[in-house]
């Protein structure tokens, strides 16, 4: 790596001073598990890095109106150890116990994890299902929210601007928390980078499903939601034959490529095994 300037900002003011001044050539950092090794093998060689861990006030798990907030430098761990997380989004808490080692949430951070935009990132196919906004911070106080479903646009590419930093996450507090599920498959056991995941969440009037949200990992450019199979699954009972039929119709929306941890086909098959059985065990009950 080339020697470069590292600037660890106390405000955000200084943050888009610093920004202004590089013209596009900083990148952000804060836990560095994403940035540090893209930097070793040579993918981004950025002028100045900006530390943002020392920004207080941009960690933090908060109820707020109705809505849970989570500050963009909130660790993976502290979102998993969270009650109010597991209160209120059972299937982000399973995805943050899930993802990586422990010493990787210690210091990966929600946001970090989001701005990356891997198609396999973890928090974002619970935060899609949950519907989650991206709330961001520019120069001149320009800042933004943003549907997390139109954040993603590329492997690695988001619609964040070059002086646009994530601040926070929201979501609106579910009817009903526990009609949820998250599923991960892994080569190895469920904190290796995922071959596919998937998360479901379910608002049930009996049999009847009024509303359904399905998100994918890993199985596309970017995390997606899959909306042809949610409709399916808001045309009234859940029944054996709308889980199947759900778990043909996402075959559909997924573009899986094939690379060193699984084939193509084997990732179009596995999301719609996956699915059925995220669907089965809402219906069983949900996340535990």
């Amino acid at each position: 790596m080339d020697e470069m300037e590292h600037l660890n900002p106390k405000d955000l003011e200084e943050v888009f001073r610093a920004i202004k001044e590089t013209k596009g050539q900083a990148k952000f950092i804060a836990g560095c598990t994403n940035v540090i090794p893209n930097m070793r093998a040579g993918v981004i060689s950025p002028e100045l890095l900006i530390d943002l861990s020392g920004l207080e006030d941009l960690a933090h798990i908060r109820e707020e109106n109705g809505s849970i907030a989570i500050g963009a430098l909130t660790t993976i761990s502290e979102v998993a150890a969270s009650g109010l997380i597991r209160n209120q989004s059972p299937i982000l808490s399973s995805a943050a116990g899930s993802l990586g080692n422990p010493l990787t949430r210690n210091r990966a951070t929600i946001g970090g994890n989001l701005a990356d935009a891997s198609p396999a990132a973890d928090m974002a196919p619970p935060l899609l299902a949950m519907e989650a906004s991206v709330h961001t911070e520019r120069t001149g106080g320009r800042g933004r929210k943003i549907s997390l479903d139109k954040f993603f646009i590329g492997p690695h590419q988001t619609v964040l601007e070059d002086d646009e930093i994530i601040t926070q996450i929201t979501f609106s507090k579910p009817k009903d928390p526990a009609n949820g599920s998250y599923i991960k498959l892994g080569l190895r056991d469920s904190m290796a980078i995922s071959v596919a995941s998937v998360a479901v969440m379910l608002e049930m009037e009996g049999k009847v499903c009024r509303k359904g949200r399905v998100a994918l990992g890993s199985v596309a450019p970017t995390p997606i939601r899959a909306y042809h199979t949610e409709q399916r699954l808001e045309q009234g009972e859940i029944d054996g034959n709308t889980v199947e039929e759900c778990s043909a119709i996402v075959q559909k929306e997924i573009f899986p490529i094939s690379d060193i941890r699984a084939t193509d086909k084997y990732r179009n098959s596995i999301t719609s095994v996956l699915l059925k059985r995220a669907i089965l065990q809402v219906l069983d009950g949900g996340e535990r």
